[in-house]
This record gives structure tokens, C-alpha cells and sequence, in this order.
């Protein structure tokens, strides 16, 4: 398999950035961190804005959500938007308000499951804690990104000679009473609360009775791999669906004064429903298109005109064709690994794909030299859904769902290909220079 430099650096890249995201608010700050680089300014949502053609900005919202644009050097009304959109949340494990629990001489952490995670593999695994922290100062409180990246959790599997059928019935956790985190040995006359605050405050310099609150994830440290024979598939967490933003994120730092106004979504809480301040169903989207229109003074004629010559692309991960599992799939529709994006479509509007969308998206990969694909879950299995029914319900807009194909989606080690991921940056590149 011929795979260029260039696609291999996208992929470390990819890696990085992920490694670098072990939470939806370092998600965020990773973004911004590259925007800012790229000469992006931040506005900031409680002040007046002030855009003019060409220029760069991106506003973040709860800290888990961001959106980047690039405004247009030609009128909006007659170019329209070119929108892509994607989320900065995985499924997993969050702790609890009040996690620490004292469980006969052994400290654990209580833990909420978050979306739809394979739970059986966090199970074994390095752990550690990521995550946002509000800390008490004489001013009022301050939020506080935090990390560790050492592991600090395991969740230890129960021997098979204490689960005898685990092989032939599958592992399986009760969410309430297997599947909180082991943090330590409790010790004489320290209470578990103490043993779980400390080693938070020491690593953010505070009081430990400084700590208010705190919005914590569990995530695995092990650092993002290339593998294969030929070191041409990805594996890491997350790739649901960073992997998207990445790609998203690249193809907008690689636009260079586009005519229509070039947009990134990045939103949090997807796996969850979106139904949030930071979510797709929320008005953060619609909010940051009302103020570009009024700072173009748009009547509301032009804004309707606007909206009408927009696209929007869902990018979300794809389901990948797995050979070992091929009642899983609907026949005609098997998405191949390295064999370029995947347009998902589904009767139900489950995604937000039509044929008129899907010819668009395969239009743009044709000017971008790379094949597509195209998916359609089984009629006899649930279909996951995506932000882009949401978005284009919102907006009123044509929308397409899009995706790189992907094995083990929403474990906590997933894994893709490697040129996937640099054709879909090529895919979204052309999307906005189209």
C-alpha cells in the first residue's frame, strides 16, 4: 500500500492532537492553541463584534465547545457558507460530584457512564484523570484545565476462575456497583475524599479544601499508534470523533482567503443528545451566524438568501466493514478501511444525508482526487445518529453526513486508516475552496 509522507504526517499529526485532547476541554484548548498559532483571534461572546472580509476568529463556548471561520472576501448573501461540523466528546467515564468511597481498605472513585462506551474495555487498562476544576480564590472561583499523566485508576477484571462463563456470555459491568475505579489503599486516619483531593490540588498548587467542583474524566493513557504491516491503520481513543475535528480543524488552517465565509463546528455533549448550551442543539451555531450576518449588515432577506446557498457536512466517524463479523453489516454496503470517506445515509433521518447531498459530497472528492464510499446500517439494527439532522433542522440548510470508516467505534481504543484520514482532509479542503 503506497501511503506518502505527506499522509503519514497527517496521521502522526492526528495522533498528537489526540494525545494532546484527553478530554472534550483540552480538545478545545488544543484547537485553540493551533488557531491562535495560525493568527486566529479569540472574541469573546459578551462583547461587540467587529468582522471584516478576510479575517480569522474563533469564540469557545462552556470550554468544551469551539467554533472557527474564516470570513469570506465575497458578499454572503451570494456565496452562502460552507459549514463543517463535528464533536469533541467521547463516550466513557466521569466521576461523580462525590466520587471517593471508602470500600473495605480500598479507595475508589465513582463514576457515571457517559454516553455509549464499550465498557468492557476500559477494564485492565492505565487510567488516569482529565478533565476541568473550579477552585475557590479570594476573587470567587477560577476554572482550572487539569490532566495526569501518569495512571492514577485501573479497573481491574474479576479472575475467570470467579467468572467461569465471562468467555462464552461476554464481560459484563453493573454500572453501579463493578465499575468504580480503584485509586489506592486506604490509609489510617485519612478519610477517602482526602486521598482522592490531594493529589488534585498538589498537581494545580491549591488548598485541597479549595476545590469546589470538578468535571472529570477517566481516559486512557496509552499514546496513540501507527500499526499494520505497512504501519497504514491508526489506533488510539478518541477517534470518535476527534479524528473528524482534526481533519476539519487542518482543512480550514489550509484555507487561504476563500470567497465564502469557511466554518468549523466543533461541538460537546453529541454522544449525549446535543440537547445543551454547548450542544448542536443548542443555539451556539445559530448565535455565531446571526452576529456574522448583522456585522455584514444582512437584512433578513440576505440572511435567508445566505442560508439558502450554504452546505453543511456532518463529519462523524463511520462503521467499517470488520470480516470477522459480516452479519453485522448490510449487504452492497461495506465501508472498507483506506478506502477513502464514507457518506452514511439513512431512510429514518438518522443522518442527515439526501441524494442530492450525497452527489455534492461526491463531487467535492472527485475535485479532490480521492474515492468515497457510501454506508447503510442493517434495517434490522438501531441506527446511531449524528449533529447533522440537528443542525440542518436548525438552520434549514442542505446537509450531508460523512465520515472516515473505523473498527471498534466508541471502545476505548479504536482504530482507522491511515489514508482515510488524509483523504478526508483533502475531502474538506476542497469543500471549502468549492
Amino acid at each position: 500500500m503506497k501511503i506518502s509522507p505527506a499522509v503519514r504526517a497527517q496521521a502522526q499529526d492526528l495522533l498528537d492532537f489526540i494525545d494532546a485532547s484527553p478530554s472534550p476541554w483540552h480538545a478545545v484548548q488544543t484547537c485553540e492553541t493551533r488557531l491562535t498559532a495560525a493568527g486566529f483571534s479569540r472574541l469573546d461572546e459578551a462583547e461587540r463584534w467587529t468582522l471584516i472580509p478576510g479575517s480569522r476568529h474563533y469564540v469557545v463556548r462552556g470550554g468544551a465547545s469551539i467554533i472557527a471561520f474564516i470570513v469570506g472576501n465575497q458578499p454572503p448573501a451570494t456565496t452562502g457558507l460552507r459549514l463543517i461540523g463535528a464533536h469533541t466528546d467521547s463516550p466513557g467515564l466521569r466521576l461523580k460530584p462525590k466520587p471517593a468511597d471508602d470500600a473495605a481498605g480500598m479507595v475508589r472513585l465513582g463514576v457515571e457512564v457517559y454516553g455509549g462506551p464499550i465498557l468492557a474495555t476500559f477494564a485492565d487498562r492505565d487510567l488516569s484523570l482529565a478533565g476541568r476544576v473550579t477552585v475557590r480564590t479570594p476573587a470567587g472561583f477560577v476554572i482550572r484545565l487539569i490532566r495526569f499523566d501518569e495512571p492514577l485508576l485501573r479497573l481491574p477484571n474479576l479472575a475467570i476462575h470467579m467468572n467461569r462463563e465471562v468467555n462464552e456470555s461476554g464481560l459484563k459491568f453493573n454500572k453501579q456497583t463493578e465499575l468504580p475505579l480503584l485509586l489506592g489503599v486506604s490509609e489510617d486516619g485519612t478519610k477517602a475524599e482526602a486521598r482522592f483531593r490531594q493529589p488534585i490540588a498538589d498537581r494545580l498548587g491549591v488548598k485541597a479544601d479549595d476545590l469546589l467542583t470538578w468535571e472529570l474524566n477517566a481516559y486512557d493513557t496509552q499514546k496513540g499508534v501507527l500499526w499494520g504491516v505497512e504501519s497504514e491503520f491508526i489506533a488510539n481513543s478518541q477517534l470518535d470523533n476527534l479524528a473528524s475535528c482534526h481533519a476539519a480543524l487542518s482543512a480550514l488552517l489550509a484555507t487561504d482567503q476563500p470567497a465564502a465565509t469557511c466554518l468549523c463546528a466543533f461541538f460537546d455533549h453529541e454522544e449525549v443528545g446535543s440537547e445543551s448550551a454547548t450542544g448542536a442543539g443548542g443555539s451556539f451555531l445559530v448565535d455565531v451566524i446571526d452576529r456574522m450576518a448583522n456585522s455584514a449588515s444582512l437584512d433578513s432577506e440576505d440572511q435567508q438568501r445566505m442560508l439558502a446557498r450554504s452546505f453543511f457536512i456532518s463529519a462523524d466517524m463511520a462503521h467499517a466493514w470488520h470480516p470477522n463479523f459480516p452479519a453485522a453489516y448490510e449487504p452492497c454496503h461495506h465501508a472498507l478501511v483506506n478506502a477513502g470517506p464514507v457518506i452514511k445515509s439513512n431512510a429514518n433521518q438518522r443522518y442527515s444525508t439526501s441524494a442530492e447531498t450525497a452527489a455534492r459530497f461526491m463531487a467535492i472528492c472527485a475535485k479532490a482526487g480521492v474515492p468515497c464510499q457510501q454506508y447503510a446500517h442493517r434495517t434490522d439494527l438501531g441506527c446511531g445518529s449524528t449533529i447533522g439532522p440537528i443542525v440542518a433542522a436548525r438552520l434549514g440548510i442542505p446537509s450531508v453526513d460523512v465520515g472516515s470508516p473505523m473498527w471498534a467505534m466508541h471502545s476505548v481504543r479504536e482504530s482507522a486508516g491511515v489514508l482515510d484520514h488524509g483523504c478526508m482532509i483533502a475531502a474538506l479542503s476542497s469543500a471549502f475552496d468549492g
